[in-house]
């Protein structure tokens, strides 16, 4: 469907407080917007959905003075306006929250809020108003923390707290938030809807991207489909539900994919006995309490729980990210637990991590540099590398895990994050690994590109690979796993098939279930 078919209902001019005309955007030959039009309405969300690479990050970075598009025109207020940065769209009431953090981490939290727009008096930093301050905007966040705190020293989610307080402290008219519940807790979320509900109120006018399909229904006043750069439908709240959505950004007949059948589980590949990881904040206190579980080869075990329930602290220990206080991890019978992250990977244990691009992604590396690092042993010898047999790994990943890039050479920041997720998923899997961990691996990316992964992911149980992934999304527990284990306070709360419902996955976290 082209953009000019898709025109947005009829609104009053009161109505619209931003708009995008026939906005177009390329990069070299690379078309990433093709002549969209684009409302943002007056105290009202207006969420923008669409797969990873359908240019909906391409068009709010244009919205708030990122980028500079190609053609087109930008209307505040109905008059033609252009921003050649941030900071000149912030002047005009428009804030970003970016889907990847843009903190930094060796400053305080309250260093990161006033980053840039410090608060002066009698000629010096007041640093004690920018405190009081700092305070008040957790304190209406629900997240006591502290404002002097590093922000290296929290965990993921409260970073993004960070970084929503920081937007809220500009006081926009028009706030963008790209992906702001992509590390959340499901009360860190009530929350955040709890103070957009609140700026609704106010007159902000939200826009708001999500892969959090359903989660997004509940705020949502306007709803826009973008698909492959061009504005595919548009409607009211009233006139979607959840199979609107997915319809218009991947067809009809979807869904993540179902457990593969047809291969007989092998032995135990993976046994945890009795694993205990201690609370760096209070040691005393085990956040993995006395866990043990088997895994086979070929078997596909979802870890479910909500945040804080332990799930990452137990992976990571699993890989030798993180000490164990007690307990033992044996792969194929041999006990692994006092080998090094390397040496558990040379053995076939590899972890993708939660964060990818902290953890899990090279940055200053192009795409093939990151997929050949894990396994770079494989073809080095007498410290030379052999970028023949290098080059033939990349290629082949690249094949393997479709990842979209112009190349092997592309820089990593060029792709998309279902397309990251997949460098790292793909640079872990040419290791030839035994037993895969993976960290919530779908977090911040789309819906097709979560079908991608899991379909990769089945394809390697079927193999014989043994995967164990954990999520805090219930749909996606019930897509692949043979098995699902929930965890609460860092223990075993219940094991179910995949037979299982959502009402039984959710009831046995603790988690309140809404008819």
């Amino acid at each position: 469907m082209s953009a000019e078919a898709v025109t947005p209902l009829p609104d009053t001019a009161d109505d619209v407080v931003l708009s995008a005309r026939h906005v177009a955007k390329s990069f070299g030959s690379v078309r990433a917007l093709k002549t969209v039009n684009f409302d943002v309405h007056r105290g009202q969300v207006t969420t923008l959905f669409g797969e990873n690479g359908a240019g909906k990050s391409t068009l709010m970075k244009i919205l708030s003075g990122v980028i500079q598009p190609t053609s087109g025109e930008i209307l505040l207020e109905g008059e033609p306006v252009s921003f050649a940065s941030t900071t000149e769209a912030q002047r005009h009431g428009i804030s970003i929250i970016h889907q990847e953090l843009s903190l930094a981490p060796n400053l305080s939290v309250r260093d990161n809020i006033f980053m840039g727009r410090e608060l002066v008096r009698r000629g010096g930093i007041d640093y004690a108003e920018e405190e009081r301050q700092t305070r008040l905007l957790m304190e209406e966040l629900d997240e006591p923390i502290d404002p002097r705190t590093p922000v290296e020293d929290l965990r993921l989610g409260q970073q993004q707290i960070v970084e929503i307080a920081r937007a809220l402290s500009v006081n926009s008219r028009i706030l963008i938030m790209d992906e702001p519940t992509s590390a959340l807790s499901a009360s860190e979320v009530e929350v955040l809807f709890r103070v957009i509900r609140d700026l609704k109120s106010r007159g902000v006018s939200i826009v708001y991207i999500s892969h959090h399909l359903e989660e997004a229904l509940q705020i949502t006043d306007h709803a826009v489909v973008l698909r492959d750069g061009t504005m595919t439908a548009y409607a009211r709240r009233e006139d979607i539900d959840l199979e609107w959505i997915v319809r218009n950004m991947v067809g009809d007949n979807f869904n993540l994919g179902e457990p593969p059948t047809g291969h007989a589980f092998g032995e135990v590949a993976l046994s945890l006995d009795r694993i205990s990881v201690a609370d760096t904040a209070v040691p005393e206190r085990h956040v993995v309490d006395q866990l043990s579980l088997d895994v086979r080869a070929g078997e596909i075990v979802c870890i479910y729980g909500l945040m804080g329930a332990g799930r990452t602290e137990l992976f990571e220990s699993v890989a030798g990210r993180v000490p164990m206080v007690g307990g033992q991890v044996m792969l194929e019978g041999q006990d692994v637990s006092g080998l090094s992250i390397a040496e558990r990977i040379e053995r076939g244990l590899v972890l993708v991590p939660e964060d990818r691009q902290r953890d899990g992604l090279v940055q200053t590396m192009s795409v093939g540099e990151n997929l050949s690092l894990a396994s770079i042993g494989a073809f080095t010898r007498g410290g030379l590398t052999s970028s023949q047999l290098e080059q033939s790994v990349v290629d082949e990943s690249i094949r393997n895990v479709h990842i979209k890039t112009d190349g092997a050479q592309a820089g990593i920041g060029s792709l998309s994050g279902g397309n990251q997720q997949k460098v790292v998923i793909g640079k872990m899997l040419a290791t030839h690994p035994r037993v895969v961990l993976l960290d919530e691996p779908s977090r911040g990316i789309d819906i097709g590109a979560k079908a991608e992964v899991f379909r990769l992911l089945a394809e390697g149980a079927a193999q014989g690979l043994s995967v164990v992934y954990s999520t805090s999304e219930v749909g996606e527990c019930l897509s692949i796993a043979h098995r699902i284990i929930v965890m609460s306070r860092g223990r075993i709360a219940a094991e179910f098939g995949a037979d299982a419902t959502k009402a039984e996955i959710m009831a046995a976290s603790g988690e309140a279930v809404v008819a």
